[in-house]
């Protein structure tokens, strides 16, 4: 079941069909009373609050609604459950990175304090500490995931790096990068960050592992520039990077990246895809998406 607000017909969800396959709630993060009916008329049993505004520069001009969507709709859909009882075997809730702030010393550990400054890392802070306060005060079975960046088909949020390069690759033009291209940052296929959330959701059944927190990414920090390269080098395209940025953007910061060392040695969690391969995957599906006859043509999608 998957819980729905808005309608982009152009999306993978809508173009591919996806939602077809699916039960769909109609219902918003910012409502109590409706996360209560879903939970209840849907006999919910484990739940992956993944429903959040992901987008840094978003949060930037409009924080309020960001916190809205974030903070309000964590601790609204964890009362929602908690109200549940027993019949909430497990909720795994996606907090980020960026909830860390900056630290001097890399990558984040676990253990490190959460010192988020800018509103989307604020807000991600925030569900984090909720989470984790529901498990220890009302015994509500959640765990918090905090995964690098997460990257593959089907993302058409094109303020992120490798959409947005690889929407300019597939149109011939030289993706265009905001930062001077030095920025750090670990990077997470899509189907590795699958396999943590599902990793989280069976530790639930073990009451010592509730409201732990895991990070989840491949510890391999890298720049701006050398991922867009190496999607140039999997596209075959013949163009350069075109820099246009100085520094690190606003409300970014300059260097990020976890160490996983918990998740692997606890839960038995490794990242099985490498950059390398997950980029060729993923630019294989923008290919097909803005392809002459493809889903995103046909649904009317964004271009």
């Amino acid at each position: 079941m998957a819980l729905r607000r808005d309608v982009d017909p152009g999306s993978r969800f809508a173009a591919e069909g996806i939602g077809e396959r699916c039960v769909i709630a109609l219902a918003d993060l910012s409502d109590h009373g409706s996360l209560l009916r879903v939970l209840n008329e849907h006999g919910v049993s484990s739940v992956f609050h993944l429903g959040a505004q992901t987008i840094v520069g978003t949060a930037n001009r409009s924080p309020l609604s960001t916190f809205e969507a974030n903070v309000r709709g964590t601790y609204n859909l964890l009362e929602a459950c908690r109200l549940q009882g027993d019949s909430i075997e497990g909720v795994v809730v996606a907090s980020s990175d960026k909830a860390y702030g900056a630290h001097d010393e890399l990558p984040y550990r676990e253990d490190f304090a959460l010192e988020a400054a800018f509103p989307y890392d604020v807000s991600k802070a925030c569900t984090d500490l909720i989470a984790r306060s529901y498990a220890a005060t009302f015994g509500l079975p959640v765990a918090v995931t905090r995964l690098a960046n997460v990257y593959g088909p089907g993302d058409l949020n094109w303020s992120r790096l490798i959409p947005d390069s690889a929407r300019a690759l597939v149109r011939g033009e030289a993706p265009v990068i905001r930062s001077d291209g030095t920025p750090e940052r670990d990077y997470l296929y899509l189907d590795d960050a699958v396999e943590v959330y599902l990793a989280v959701a069976a530790s639930l059944e073990r009451p010592e592992l509730w409201g732990r927190a895991w990070n989840a990414g491949r510890g391999e920090p890298l720049s701006v520039l050398e991922v867009v390269r190496r999607l140039i080098e999997v596209s075959g395209r013949q163009v350069e990077p075109d820099v246009r940025g100085h520094g690190t953007p606003a409300g970014e910061l300059d260097r990020q990246f976890l160490d996983s060392g918990a998740i692997q040695a606890e839960l038995g969690w490794t990242p099985e895809w490498d950059l390398d391969r997950g980029l060729t995957s993923t630019w294989e599906w923008y290919f097909r998406y803005f392809g002459t006859d493809s889903p995103a043509r046909r649904a009317g999608g964004r271009q």
